[in-house]
């Protein structure tokens, strides 16, 4: 009995020693992709930030990465491509243009997302897992099938080229996502707070701001990142609904344009797109704690 044991636990040690040699040899494999992936997202943007603070004449006859070959050569670089880009392209009224539309379009999901995700997580009332399932399926119909039936609407109503079109029109587009990550993470939170609250006499509407609102913040600044960014690079919704409209223009659709009217000087160009690259960077990294969180929260319950 004792060798019968012993031939176990030999075996077992085997087992684990051979699965701590394989993770170990894929270690090295992990770290390789990690570092390519990471590569193939940073050197683009690296070339683009270098490319627009060249010259002209730089842009057109070497590429980017010469710059590094001599570093610390400051007289090949300039700012002018941001001066241009900036007073004479339209690209500062668009660049309040874009906040304008992207706060808004940003807030509204938000605030509705997380009433609707609420009540189909905590709230007992008919059809709730009907509606919440259609909600769902809405995640899966392309928004371009809706641009054509809602412009008519806006331009009946008077609404086409202005800002509370692109407004209600991302807000539309956001809700089921919202609904259906929040609803998730709502559902995860301990119904022992909700039904002591319930006890103590709080309303649901108590429940939701003082108990809900509260334990949500990395689920909602996850949602926050995804829509804004959504919003702020959308181009197709802005096009659609504010069309040629330059008092009302993004950012994107002021870089569009500028394609057409600077097609060959690469260094506006990119001086350009950077500029709109500036503020979805800046969102990102200073909510980058809670991105992670808000992934994955809701994912397991307990």
């Amino acid at each position: 009995m004792s060798n019968r044991s012993h031939s176990v636990s030999e075996a077992s040690n085997a087992s684990y020693k051979a699965s701590n040699l394989s993770f170990n040899m894929s270690q090295p494999l992990v770290h390789l992709v990690v570092i390519l992936m990471s590569l193939a997202w940073v050197l683009p943007t690296l070339g683009l930030l270098t490319s627009s603070v060249r010259p002209p004449q730089a842009v057109a006859n070497s590429g980017w990465w010469t710059v590094f070959l001599n570093p610390f050569d400051f007289t090949q670089f300039t700012l002018a491509n941001y001066r241009q880009v900036l007073g004479q392209t339209g690209m500062a009224r668009g660049f309040l243009n874009s906040l304008a539309i992207t706060l808004p379009a940003t807030f509204l999901p938000m605030l509705l997302g997380a009433f609707a995700a609420f009540a189909f997580a905590w709230l007992d009332f008919p059809g709730r897992k009907a509606l919440f399932i259609i909600v769902v399926g809405l995640l899966a119909v392309p928004l371009q099938i809706s641009l054509i039936p809602i412009l008519r609407l806006y331009s009946r109503a008077g609404l086409a080229g202005t800002f509370a079109a692109i407004w209600l029109a991302h807000t539309a587009y956001g809700l089921p996502f919202s609904v259906y990550l929040l609803r998730n993470f709502f559902g995860s939170l301990p119904g022992e707070l909700f039904e002591a609250a319930y006890i103590d006499g709080a309303s649901p509407a108590a429940a939701f701001f003082r108990l809900a609102l509260p334990m949500s913040g990395a689920a909602l600044a996850s949602l926050g990142i995804f829509q804004f960014l959504w919003v702020w690079n959308d181009l197709l919704v802005a096009l659609i609904y504010l069309g040629g409209s330059s008092s009302v223009a993004p950012l994107t659709l002021v870089l569009s344009s500028l394609v057409g009217s600077y097609g060959q000087q690469w260094h506006v160009l990119t001086a350009a797109a950077f500029v709109t690259m500036i503020v979805p960077l800046a969102v990102f990294f200073s909510l980058q704690r809670y991105f992670v969180r808000g992934i994955l929260a809701g994912s397991v319950k307990g």
